[in-house]
């Protein structure tokens, strides 16, 4: 597919500013969405990366969606971004914040090697990517409570991801959580679990989005406040069968 720069970055610029989120680019960060674009729904044929292939709206849904977290990250925090898939919010914040250090966590290989290959290109140098599954990595030594957020985009409900990605963060620091409609159930049903992993004062922020149509989407953000049990996190098969 064939996308029309000038028309690109004007509409990329239109949507940030008219989202209030102007001051996070320049045109060094707009060409890089423009070349991340292009390169994303080429490689799309190969591996279905994103069922969005309009221009606007993968600005909308994806650039915009997790431009929202750039401004609520500390100046040079590390983050875990679990079940990464195409490299949202991964390569999002690694462009709008190169004070960020991102390790982005999936367990299909093909979509680790192509978050790294766009990392590469848009010369990334805050992200790694790793073929891991989320559960190994939150028992591992390397990967355990050593970062100041962890994050997930549409990866799994709510009780099932406070398991895989609380493991990952450090006392003080936050699990942060893009849902969809269901959110204040899943958070309701899923405040017995966030306790017992260490976590404390769990909040919903409604994001509204404004493009060629209106989108409301929450944030799920958790305190971590205490260190999460060894016990946890269980084998996946176990977590999905019998959620905390």
């Amino acid at each position: 597919m064939i996308i029309n720069k000038d028309e690109f970055i004007s509409m990329l610029t239109r949507l940030f500013s008219d989202n209030g989120m102007e001051r996070l680019i320049n045109r060094e960060k707009v060409l890089k969405f423009y070349k991340l674009t292009e390169y994303m729904l080429e490689e799309n044929e190969k591996y279905n990366l994103t069922a969005i292939t309009d221009p606007e709206k993968i600005i909308l849904l994806h650039y915009l969606d997790c431009a929202v977290l750039a401004e609520k990250l500390k100046k040079g925090a590390s983050v875990a971004d679990i079940g990464c898939g195409a490299g949202f919010p991964t390569l999002v914040l690694a462009i709008l914040r190169d004070d960020l250090k991102i390790t982005a966590i999936d367990s299909t290989a093909k979509r680790v090697d192509y978050v790294n290959r766009c990392a590469e290109m848009l010369e990334l140098g805050g992200v790694r990517a790793i073929a891991m599954r989320a559960e190994d990595g939150g028992k591992s030594p390397e990967f355990r409570e050593k970062y100041d957020y962890a994050t997930a985009r549409a990866v799994a409900e709510l009780r099932i991801l406070a398991e895989l990605c609380m493991p990952y963060v450090k006392c003080g620091g936050k699990f942060i959580a893009m849902k969809g409609k269901r959110a204040e159930f899943e958070l309701r049903d899923a405040k017995r679990a966030i306790s017992m992993l260490g976590g404390k004062g769990a909040e919903i922020e409604i994001v509204n989005l404004t493009g060629s149509e209106e989108l409301s989407h929450p944030l799920i953000s958790v305190s971590k406040a205490e260190k999460t049990p060894a016990a946890y996190p269980r084998p996946y098969a176990q977590i999905s069968k019998k959620p905390l």
